[in-house]
């Protein structure tokens, strides 16, 4: 199953993408022509995103700093809630993805709320980890390290749920 398409999404519709939001079970969808998506998919995981960090990304690029603080607040919770859900369905590897995307999204946003500062790569995600990790203590770099592990885990394939359950568990005691 893609990350980006819902359980009940029949396959032959790949062309559209669901995302959280207010409408069916709490997801929008969105239709577009398969090459753009592939596009798109292509060039979020080139820069190691997921396809709706990605979409977030270019939709919080002409946001005031704190709007985009809070767009990527909201979007971290829900991968949250994704995360255990996809835990709950025996899908260790996109709860694990979903988990990196959470904590990724929590440091985009510190960045963009104190600093006025859009994250662009892994090293300006790890460079203000540290910034936070200063201002807010231990916990920060913790929650970081098992989203780095769950991180690996998507692109190896490698965790059970016995690996993620614990990670998920420490990420929301943070947030």
């Amino acid at each position: 199953m893609s990350s980006s398409r819902r359980r009940d999404c029949p396959p032959y519709f790949p062309w559209i993408l669901f995302f959280p939001g207010q409408f069916v079970s709490s997801y929008a969808a969105i239709r577009l022509p398969r090459s753009i998506i592939r596009r798109m998919r292509e060039e979020a995981e080139r820069l190691g995103m997921s396809l709706e960090e990605y979409v977030l990304e270019l939709v919080a690029q002409g946001l005031d700093p704190k709007d985009r603080a809070r767009e990527y607040v909201e979007a971290a919770r829900d991968l949250l809630s994704q995360a255990k859900e996809e835990l709950e369905s025996g899908n260790a590897r996109q709860a694990a993805e979903k988990l990196w995307g959470a904590t990724a999204l929590a440091v985009k946003a510190y960045a963009s709320w104190k600093y006025n500062k859009i994250l662009r790569s892994h090293a300006e995600l790890w460079e203000y980890k540290r910034k936070m990790m200063k201002e807010f203590g231990e916990w920060v770099n913790t929650s970081w390290n098992g989203g780095q592990s769950m991180h690996v885990c998507f692109y190896e394939g490698w965790c059970t749920k016995e690996d993620v359950e614990p990670t998920l568990k420490d990420i929301n005691k943070a947030s």
